[in-house]
């Protein structure tokens, strides 16, 4: 539908009507050429920003890693160990054949999970989620934070990109809460659910979670000097 390599209309159909782990598992072979990958000019302008401080021999972490994009880019800051989580084993395998080692100190972890499970403590230095927010329910939200604030080191980071609530008679507010309500009335009536929502986890409503956790978030626009592209945010919470 998307690209000559990308998938089919009912390969997406066989997708949504998966479980959300097992529609990844199907779509991991085309998901690079869906519009459903971060786009690399999101990547680019994250990095602008990472790029004013030194990553070398600093840890970094990939919460719902998919095909590594993001892991890609924190290799390319100069992290020294990269560690990507992610539930499908699908987008774990295409991210392994993806990620290019961009020096040989360079080391590169894969582990197969639930990111809202606390597997690691004070562990990283800096930690990504990209595309994947859609994904935690809210009744989660303040879990997912949780984790990420226990697997940072004191000074550590926790970066992504967000937007602001659209206008309600937005072309994207529209389309996003059309699809919400589709998806809703799909998990009703089918089982597994797939859970994947449009316009969740935004800026400000997420920063009273960082607050109760003891992390310092601050929103900056990502494309400063594209006034057409001002909702979406560039955010740092610290601990």
């Amino acid at each position: 539908m998307f690209h000559p390599n990308g998938p089919t209309f009912f390969e997406l159909a066989k997708q949504a009507l998966s479980s959300t782990q097992q529609g990844y598992d199907l779509l991991a072979p085309k998901f690079d050429f869906t519009p459903f990958r971060t786009p690399d000019v999101i990547f680019d302008a994250v990095k602008s920003y990472l790029e004013n401080e030194d990553w070398k021999n600093k840890s970094a972490l990939d919460l719902c890693c998919g095909t590594g994009a993001a892991m890609q880019m924190c290799l390319d800051l100069g992290c020294s160990t990269v560690t990507g989580i992610d539930f499908s084993a699908g987008m774990l395998g295409v991210a392994k054949q993806n990620l290019k080692k961009q020096d040989a100190e360079q080391q590169i972890q894969l582990i197969e999970g639930e990111v809202l499970e606390p597997r690691f403590e004070n562990e990283f230095d800096l930690v990504v989620s990209f595309g994947a927010f859609g994904h935690i329910l809210p009744r989660d939200e303040r879990k997912f934070v949780e984790t990420i604030h226990r697997a940072l080191k004191p000074g550590g980071k926790f970066v992504f990109v967000t937007t602001t609530m659209f206008p309600l008679w937005s072309p994207t507010y529209l389309f996003s809460r059309s699809f919400n309500a589709a998806m809703r009335i799909r998990n009703l009536l089918f089982r597994p659910k797939f859970i994947m929502y449009y316009l969740t986890f935004l800026w400000p409503d997420i920063e009273s979670h960082f607050e109760a956790v003891g992390l310092k978030a601050v929103a900056q626009p990502l494309f400063p000097d594209l006034p057409r592209r001002k909702r979406l945010l560039y955010v740092e919470a610290t601990k």
